[in-house]
């Protein structure tokens, strides 16, 4: 499922394809091993050596994964598998989205991560989910939503805005374009989109808003 997720971002953005997420996964023990000090269902890895080289690492929750296999989002999505399509969305646009900015040498923000991946869940689940309403499926991602416990002030407050802009953005789009049933102009967008720096992200959602 996590392969097919990354070549259907891949697809999505006309991105060049990224090396495959499946060679990056690590296990509950693995990560363990490391003593970090939060182990959340989903974790992108990285640390970067003395010599520049970056080593990445991918954890999701293999219960969500089990699940997708069990409920295939392709065949439908609902409840009983939003939250795992959700959570596996995640993992694979942090990935694919840190492997796009280390070839082009660009450095990647906290919450430029988080914004992207945020967009890239609404807009997977908006293709795949046929039949549920948009803005049903927009106050399911980003209105009915409750922060992990144990998130520092700073993570916090990233992912609050993350998902604040991400909503505006979402919003934003169905009014120009699901609504209209633009659909083409609407991925013309998303990858103009996911090309911006965060700045430029953040200014094109506050002019869109």
């Amino acid at each position: 499922m996590l392969s097919l997720l990354q070549r259907g971002l891949e697809q999505l953005y006309r991105l060049e394809p990224t090396p495959d997420v499946r060679a990056f996964m690590v296990d509950e023990a693995q990560r363990q091993s490391w003593g970090l000090a939060r182990q959340p269902h989903e974790q992108l890895l990285l640390h970067q050596s003395p010599d520049g080289a970056l080593e990445v690492g991918l954890y999701v929750d293999p219960r969500a994964l089990a699940n997708l296999e069990r409920h295939d989002p392709r065949r439908s999505v609902g409840e009983h598998n939003l939250h795992d399509l959700c959570l596996a969305v995640e993992g694979v646009s942090h990935f694919v989205y840190v492997a796009v900015r280390a070839r082009a040498d660009v450095p990647v923000s906290g919450l430029e991560l988080e914004l992207q991946a945020e967009v890239d869940k609404y807009v997977t689940c908006l293709l795949l989910a046929d039949g549920v309403p948009p803005r049903d499926l927009r106050a399911r991602l980003f209105e009915r939503i409750q922060l992990a416990d144990d998130l520092s002030a700073e993570e916090r407050e990233r992912y609050r805005k993350a998902n604040a802009c991400a909503a505006r953005y979402a919003r934003s789009l169905e009014a120009r374009f699901v609504e209209a049933r633009r659909i083409p102009d609407m991925l013309s967008e998303l990858r103009r989109f996911y090309r911006m720096r965060l700045a430029d992200k953040l200014d094109r959602i506050a002019e869109a808003a």
